[in-house]
């Protein structure tokens, strides 16, 4: 047991260090979401699984906040409604379950972000495919190589492992450092906030 926690912590130190050479992409994606948000858009995001519970951890923490009072900035996770979900996968296919909702809420000036661990969830490189048809602008967390979605995004960042829960760890690292960065161009908001 000792030695498994032992590598895992050495695998994720690895994967965390390599991360540095995303800067760019970080201060990429943080700029699309802080211009969309402050310009009175919103953010979509969506994955499966694992990458679903990410997607909603990033809505939430603009829905909410993520550490200073603010006001709140609309932000959807396509993955959360058990209707929408099972009526797009029983009426249509599993496949179409997040571009059908892209197309419901997406407006021009909102932003796409997407999860995915190995980049070759067919539902979601169809949500990035209708994106960039419409010309809306998308951020995508891959792993691995980047699978079929590499390419598809307009600001990618790919946690390069082929352990899916380094890709994990490393994309909620990215997740958080995205967060920060966004909320220092988020209007704060007054101390009174409670209804």
């Amino acid at each position: 047991m000792h030695t498994v926690l032992i590598q895992n912590i050495q695998q994720a130190v690895a994967v965390f260090l390599s991360l540095g050479r995303l800067q760019d992409e970080v201060k990429a994606a943080s700029e699309l979401i802080a211009e969309s948000l402050t310009s009175g858009h919103k953010l979509l995001a969506c994955g499966n699984g694992g990458s679903a519970a990410d997607a909603a951890h990033l809505t939430t923490e603009f829905v909410c906040r993520f550490d200073g009072d603010r006001r709140p900035f609309p932000a959807i996770c396509l993955a959360t409604h058990g209707g929408d979900l099972t009526a797009i996968g029983n009426d249509y296919r599993f496949e179409d379950i997040f571009v059908r909702q892209f197309e419901a809420f997406a407006q021009d000036g909102d932003v796409l972000v997407v999860f995915s661990t190995s980049g070759n969830s067919e539902n979601v490189r169809r949500a990035l495919e209708a994106a960039g048809k419409r010309g809306i602008k998308t951020v995508a967390l891959l792993g691995r190589d980047g699978g079929r979605c590499a390419g598809l995004a307009t600001v990618e960042l790919i946690v390069r492992s082929d352990v899916t829960a380094r890709i994990q760890e490393g994309q909620k690292l990215l997740l958080h450092t995205i967060c920060e960065i966004v909320e220092q161009d988020l209007k704060p908001a007054p101390m009174n906030t409670a209804l």
